[in-house]
């Protein structure tokens, strides 16, 4: 039988008089899959406390605490300015290379962090997801709200190289926003199927290590999209994270801009991933309790 507890609570109160009991009645949706963000609003200090107890729990007993945060992308940054720019001698044009890798290294830290606690989120939160109704969107949520301050923190170290170096962020700036909002969505919108599907098959999670690591060169990090022949632009557009590492170096660096087309493929793709992963989400959510 299957845990009520994960249903939507539906109240239906009997046309009692007063001074007896009225009834409620708790029943599964029917027919079309209702998303209900709505009440995601009324459960946002849900949302908040379980993010925060996240970023608690992450630096807890830690000796370099938020320090960890940019140790990560500052060493791979390293190792790639030897691999990729001193032997493998791929040019960065007129950016310093760390400052190039480090630009990219940013948002795909981010990315995969948020990427990897969303797709472990409805496991490791199993005693919760037994216990009472909430909707259970606001994990993933969470999840990707804990890993914002390491970007925040790992993106002023950013600029605190850029000065460093000379180099002044350019009026695109004003974009960043928008860019960190469609990383966050793409890394919720893959989130929810893989936590969907983690929890039937812990197979996804042994894969996501292997995933990540192809998929971090198939992204522009430690190469510019411009060595990406013209007739693959399109088909490489189809990577929601090769529009957002470009995109953070033209609003940054004033590096070449991406095409308006590849621009445009790129939300597409992540607007298509996001909504399917949220009507798969809400599909699958009803039997999570009973499968985890």
């Amino acid at each position: 039988m299957k845990n009520l507890q994960n249903h939507p609570v539906k109240a239906a109160h009997s046309n009692a008089s007063p001074g007896r009991r009225s009834s409620i009645i708790i029943s599964p949706p029917g027919g079309w899959i209702k998303l209900e963000l709505k009440e995601l609003i009324f459960y946002r200090d849900l949302i908040y406390l379980l993010a925060w107890r996240d970023i608690r729990i992450r630096y807890k007993q830690t000796i370099i605490g938020t320090a960890w945060v940019v140790l990560q992308p500052i060493v791979t940054m390293l190792i790639f300015t030897v691999l990729f720019s001193k032997l493998a001698k791929i040019s960065s044009g007129s950016i310093p290379y760390p400052i190039f890798a480090f630009s990219a290294l940013v948002p795909w830290t981010f990315f995969v962090h948020a990427l990897t606690k969303l797709t472990n989120c409805l496991v490791s939160q199993q005693d919760v997801l037994k216990k009472v109704y909430f909707p259970r969107l606001v994990i993933p949520i969470a999840s990707v709200l804990a890993g914002f301050i390491d970007f925040v923190i790992a993106f002023f170290i950013l600029i605190l190289m850029m000065f460093c170096y000379g180099i002044v962020p350019t009026v695109a700036v004003v974009a960043l926003p928008f860019l960190v909002l469609l990383t966050i969505a793409t890394a919720l919108g893959i989130g929810l199927w893989l936590a969907a599907l983690h929890v039937e098959y812990r197979d996804v999670g042994n894969a996501l290590p292997f995933v990540i690591q192809t998929w971090l060169f198939i992204t522009p990090v430690a190469y510019p999209s411009s060595m990406i022949p013209q007739h693959w632009r399109t088909v490489y557009a189809l990577n929601p994270m090769a529009g957002v590492v470009e995109g953070f170096r033209w609003a940054l660096l004033g590096t070449e801009r991406l095409s308006g087309s590849v621009l445009w493929i790129s939300i597409l793709a992540v607007v298509i991933i996001l909504i399917g992963g949220i009507y798969f989400f809400r599909w699958k959510e009803d039997r999570f309790a009973d499968i985890v």
